[in-house]
């Protein structure tokens, strides 16, 4: 295998071994009650994010710069990193924290360096000036960008199938609080 590649296969591979990194935490979770709370609670912030972000995303149509792009070009991958803690906090497992860590840091920064780079091939001068402003990751909590006219839309936000990703956690933390119940 050419090591060039390397990028485009992680990239391919980060739904299904999220997916089995997910059901191998549940396989090995101890949750409890305190775990679950904080966990759901944190979970409940990153939901919250992608929400946000994604009732501002036009993909490939128009650089979202609006509400949570304000304070990081990367919002549904920083509220990711929010749910991917709030599984390893609701689990307790220190193997769930160690699988967590190590998928995040394998397919993120190829995840985050392709999102760059298509973004700058949409909007070449848009992109610049907006890196130059706005975070890579982590927000910021001083935007550099002014308030914009444009408001959250349940529109864009169902277009992005975001229901997903609540349809997901709901599943997770229903299974999570089934394991603390019969085990």
């Amino acid at each position: 295998m050419n090591i060039s590649h390397l990028p485009l296969l992680i990239y391919r591979w980060r739904v299904r071994a999220g997916f089995f990194g997910i059901v191998l935490s549940i396989f090995l979770a101890q949750p409890t009650v305190i775990s679950l709370l904080i966990g759901s609670s944190v979970c409940a912030v990153g939901l919250g994010i992608r929400t946000w972000a994604s009732g501002h995303l036009k993909k490939e149509r128009e650089l979202a710069v609006s509400g949570p792009y304000r304070y990081t070009r990367n919002p549904l991958y920083f509220a990711n990193l929010l749910l991917g803690i709030s599984v390893a906090i609701g689990a307790w497992s220190c193997w769930v924290l160690g699988i967590f860590l190590l998928y995040f840091l394998l397919f993120y920064p190829v995840i985050i360096f392709r999102e760059k780079t298509r973004m700058k091939q949409f909007f070449p001068q848009k992109y610049e000036e907006f890196g130059k402003k706005v975070p890579l990751f982590f927000p910021t909590c001083f935007p550099s960008l002014p308030r914009s006219s444009v408001r959250f839309s349940w529109t864009l936000h169902k277009k992005n199938k975001e229901s997903r990703a609540l349809f997901g956690a709901l599943l997770f933390w229903s299974l999570l609080v089934l394991k603390y119940v019969i085990f």
